[in-house]
């Protein structure tokens, strides 16, 4: 099994006594020991097993083992949401006193770990406009420890060039991590291109029907341990649950990606010809800046879009208010299309400037683009342009 789909598919748990095809789900919060030496045994880890699904689960174990595979990582943790991914990492990582580097346009629920909740143990950092590589550079310090990154970013579709700033991360002894949502492991490896960390909100692609929350580390053995030391006792666990259906959801992540790329790429290039668009944004439109580096590190470009609509903030809430298939949610990556205005939803609260400075104008819509035939997707957004 080298071929990634093959193996999103055939990694299974091993099977019970029972013989079944699909991995069974084991809702337990504990598991029994044979005797006391047993007990004892698997609690100084000196024996395999299951104590506690905090610690471990046969549905669980399974997911990380996918998701490691999928990514080139040798383990990884599962985690009860993407946030809870963030945060787990950050516990496990950092010291009081450490410093961070993140590119500046980040996810809002990662902004405001940066800014208010991680100061709060003496934990700074840095921006960094996502292509100013002497700027990731410049300021690592002493006391940095990780440079975070987004690509493509959220919601600017900016790419960043994995192996340049890897190069750079090794040179100066920090860890580079890769939130990989948006591009999922099919579409990008950061591994491959030396990153040394990935995270995932596997509620996105991952599950891709907007059914469930969950999120996972990924990377080294010895990063992982720390990982799971630190997770182990503060509990961001996944539920056997969302883990069963998360690893279901990945049998069939490659035949969706296949079409939220293909109908993307299609409305991006319509909709770069529309009278009432000032610019679009996809990664594999040969019109994005960084076009060379999409092609470079991604297999495809994905399902998200972004455009700017002539017109501000007004313009885009006058498209989602014409939609008519299209849902308005706070979420992405599901088979139905979603279209979001972040000026006046999720970063209302950021100054012009701010949103300026991390690529959102007045009238940037975000398109996540669903399984949906594409005319009728189209349709829908020519109705929307009817500002």
């Amino acid at each position: 099994m080298t071929r990634l789909s093959t193996k999103a598919i055939r990694i299974q748990a091993e099977r019970s006594e029972n013989n079944e095809h699909s991995v069974p789900l084991y809702l337990t919060s504990s598991y029994v020991f044979d005797d006391a030496e047993d007990m004892r045994a698997q609690f100084s880890e000196e024996k395999d097993g299951n104590i506690y699904s905090r610690y471990a689960n046969p549905n669980v174990d399974e997911f990380i083992q996918k998701m490691a595979a999928l990514e080139g990582a040798e383990n990884g943790w599962a985690t009860a949401t993407g946030m809870a991914a963030v945060f787990t990492l950050f516990g496990a990582l950092l010291n009081s006193g450490d410093h961070i580097v993140s590119c500046r346009s980040v996810f809002g629920s990662t902004h405001k770990l940066f800014t208010e909740i991680l100061p709060k143990w003496d934990i700074d950092y840095t921006y960094v406009n996502y292509d100013d590589y002497h700027g990731f550079e410049n300021e690592i310090k002493p006391e940095t420890k990780v440079v975070y990154i987004e690509t493509p970013t959220n919601p600017a579709l900016d790419i960043i060039d994995i192996e340049r700033l890897s190069n750079i991360c090794k040179r100066r002894n920090v860890f580079l991590v890769v939130d990989n949502c948006f591009a999922t492991p099919l579409l990008q490896q950061p591994i491959k291109w030396g990153a040394d960390i990935v995270i995932h909100s596997a509620t996105k692609y991952i599950d891709g029907q907007g059914r469930t929350l969950g999120g996972v580390i990924l990377g080294t053995n010895e990063i992982i341990e720390k990982v799971k030391g630190f997770a182990r006792h503060s509990g961001p666990a996944l539920s056997p649950f969302n883990a069963w259906v998360l690893s279901k959801s990945l049998e069939t992540l490659d035949v969706r990606l296949e079409r939220h790329c293909k109908s993307a790429l299609e409305i991006a290039r319509r909709l770069e010809k529309h009278p009432a668009v000032e610019f679009v944004k996809y990664p594999f439109l040969p019109s994005h800046q960084q076009y060379e580096i999409a092609k470079k590190q991604m297999v495809n470009g994905g399902g998200m879009i972004t455009f700017v609509l002539k017109g501000g903030i007004k313009s885009g809430r006058d498209f989602l208010n014409n939609l008519k298939m299209f849902s308005l949610t706070a979420n992405l990556g599901d088979a139905r299309s979603i279209a979001t205005h972040p000026a006046s939803t999720t970063h209302a609260k950021l100054t012009p400037q701010q949103r300026a400075e991390v690529g959102i104008s007045d009238g940037l819509v975000r398109l996540s683009i669903g399984l949906e035939h594409v005319e009728d997707i189209w349709d829908d957004i020519a109705i929307g342009l009817l500002v």
